[in-house]
């Protein structure tokens, strides 16, 4: 919600629809970005890591 906040969403919204329509807008926008994830370590690191789960 912290992006949201930063993104215009800290308005009032009138209601749940609108609220609903700007979250999927959004989203969409985001999405059609595109993206990567910097993942911090290795699958090996994670094994050692997480072991005992």
């Amino acid at each position: 919600m912290s992006v949201r906040s930063r993104q215009r969403l800290d308005r009032g919204v009138p209601d749940f629809e609108m609220l609903r329509a700007e979250v999927t807008a959004w989203r969409e926008r985001r999405d059609a970005k595109g993206g990567q994830l910097d993942w911090p370590f290795t699958t090996d690191d994670a094994r050692i890591k997480l072991r005992r789960l």
